[in-house]
Parts: structure tokens; C-alpha cells; sequence
């Protein structure tokens, strides 16, 4: 259904008047009624501006979720290694020290 309005009456008491060619008036002030609009351009920029704020803590959390769900598996071998490494690097440093 297409809703018209007054622009210059209070929608409080506004009520609509076909006139005989099958225009619709304001029954008040007698102005031709105007058709509003399905979306307007205040409600597009207040979905924009929520939608950016919104945005970066849905995918925060989303993420948050998938790194829970799927935790990383952990080389052991890797760190083994690394450790070995560096305990060789101090024991010749500490005989190049000490001799």
C-alpha cells in the first residue's frame, strides 16, 4: 500500500479526500498529497553509519569463534630443534669465554 501524507498539516489529523478527477487531497488544507518515499536518504546513511560500526565487531568475533574452534597445531619438533640450537650456540660461547 502507498502511503501519501501532507507536507503542511500535522499527521495527527490528517485525512485524505479524492477529488473528482482521482487525485488525493489533504481533507484540512486542501494541497495535493504526496507520496512517501519506500526508503529515504536519512535511513540509508544511518544503515551505513551502523553498519560500519558493526562491521569490525561482528568479524572480531567471528574470528574470535574460528580460532577456538580450529586451534593451531603446534611443531614441537620445531621448538625442540630451536632450543637444541640455541644451548649449542651457549655452551661454545661459555668454552670460548672460559678457555
Amino acid at each position: 500500500m502507498v502511503k501519501y501524507y501532507c507536507p503542511y498539516c500535522n499527521p495527527k489529523y490528517q485525512f485524505e479526500k479524492q477529488t473528482e478527477k482521482g487525485t488525493l487531497i489533504c481533507g484540512l488544507c486542501g494541497e495535493d498529497l504526496v507520496k512517501k518515499p519506500f526508503i529515504r536518504l536519512n535511513q540509508i546513511i544511518a544503515f551505513i553509519s551502523v553498519g560500519s560500526l558493526l562491521l569490525p565487531l561482528i568479524y572480531t568475533f567471528i574470528f574470535l569463534i574460528k580460532n577456538q574452534i580450529n586451534l593451531p597445531k603446534k611443531n614441537y619438533q620445531a621448538n625442540i630443534n630451536f632450543m637444541i640450537n640455541i644451548e649449542d650456540q651457549l655452551q661454545k660461547k661459555l668454552k670460548i669465554f672460559f678457555s
